[in-house]
């Protein structure tokens, strides 16, 4: 269930400087890829609210820089606050390719989508994580890391899932400001419903990390729904179930986008205690898995970065953003260009994350885009126990079409 991930978005002004990725090309034009030296930078948010799941994405780098240049591929990055503001962002990216005369952008950012214009018409190779908005759906410099959906369609496999764990009245909330929670928040209802789900209470215009919770606890007390989806900032998704739990109201299911792995369980004794029975969407396998693929990201994790607990969801997107890019240049030729890489990665057909996506991939060509990457949704499941994700039986991962004809707006 791979929609909103999606977020990971508040608003703070700060000083931005966006990360980058910059390019040196060998001093021979006949040498090999494997022979120059590419410097990559990340678009990431360090400081205000974003950073409580952003502060993490360095380390996914980390991991997949030191596989790549194990492989060959000889790969420096630095890091660089994106601040989480709309205008440093696009300030940030008029840097990056005035000053800084960037090669490509790898994001892990909440709010890519203020500076997607300014890259999409300098021609500036994007690679990141789809949380945001849909300029990873339309715009052909931007690459996905996964199989974003068209947040618009209606995607049964959210209602499936709801309806296999019980949930007969569902309430859902999500940020009016981010395209992606508000446009997730209503499809998800839409795909409830579409299971005969009754749509109890649907709040899509949320103020970004609010936690003045109370009022909604109490309309959705009152709605008597008994499973909630929210597509917002664990700030709010946490303040919103402790608020349930407050006015006695007993969810089947609470399922939240963000939060699996060391996003919670860095945050100590009083999350873990909030997040007890919670399901947390997952874009890849997680690594209660234990396949081949997870088994790669955590030796990467712990040789490379010295990460040795659950990792955390923009680890993974950070990761996989540092393959993907590999995967492109392997198509870009010897001596790549912003043109030809883009070229070659529009030529992917058939990407699964170095393995993540299990026997699921997905393409990165415009017309793959168009119909919602892939003809099926799926997305991994976990619950949290104790103090361990449990996979979720029937949901790892657990798989859906498209409902042709059904959107919102």
């Amino acid at each position: 269930m791979r929609r909103s991930h999606r977020l990971g978005l508040l608003v703070v002004p700060a000083m931005t400087m966006a990360l980058c990725v910059l390019y040196s090309s060998s001093t021979e034009s006949s040498a090999s890829q494997s022979e120059q030296t590419y410097t990559l930078g990340v678009l990431t948010d360090l400081t205000g609210p974003a950073a409580s799941t952003e502060l993490s994405v360095p380390l996914g780098v980390k991991a997949g820089v030191g596989l790549a240049n194990k492989e060959g591929y000889h790969i420096k990055y630095v890091v660089a606050d994106g601040g989480t503001s709309p205008t440093g962002e696009l300030t940030a990216a008029q840097k990056l390719v005035e000053q800084d005369h960037v090669f490509a952008v790898v994001a892990v950012d909440a709010l890519t989508f203020a500076a997607a214009p300014y890259f999409n018409s300098n021609g500036i190779p994007v690679i990141g994580a789809d949380v945001d908005g849909n300029e990873w759906i339309t715009d052909s410099n931007m690459f996905p890391t996964d199989d974003t959906n068209i947040y618009k369609n209606v995607y049964s496999v959210f209602g499936k899932f709801l309806k296999k764990e019980g949930v007969t009245n569902i309430a859902v909330l999500g940020y009016g400001i981010t395209p992606s929670s508000a446009l997730s928040t209503k499809s998800t209802a839409a795909s409830a419903a579409a299971e005969g789900i009754k749509v109890g209470y649907l709040n899509a215009d949320f103020p970004f990390g609010s936690t003045n919770v109370a009022p909604i606890a109490l309309a959705i007390k009152n709605a008597g729904s008994n499973g909630f989806y929210t597509g917002t900032e664990t700030s709010t998704s946490f303040a919103m179930i402790e608020a349930l739990k407050q006015d006695g109201v007993k969810m089947k299911v609470s399922l939240l986008p963000i939060g699996y792995g060391g996003d919670l369980l860095q945050g100590g004794p009083d999350a873990k205690q909030a997040a007890q029975g919670v399901y947390f969407e997952d874009a890849y396998e997680p690594v209660e898995m234990h396949t081949a693929a997870t088994e790669q990201f955590q030796s990467a994790l712990k040789t490379y970065a010295g990460v040795t607990g659950d990792p955390t969801s923009n680890e993974y997107y950070a990761y996989v953003a540092i393959n993907e890019f590999i995967t492109g240049l392997k198509g870009a030729g010897a001596d790549p260009t912003q043109a030809s890489l883009i070229k070659a990665m529009l030529k992917i057909t058939n990407y699964n994350a170095d393995g993540l996506l299990g026997d699921h991939g997905f393409g990165l060509s415009m017309s793959q885009r168009a119909q919602g990457f892939g003809p099926v949704e799926c997305g991994w499941e976990t619950k949290f126990e104790g103090d361990k994700f449990q996979l979720v039986p029937g949901a790892d991962p657990i798989c859906g079409p498209i409902d042709k004809g059904k959107t919102v707006s």
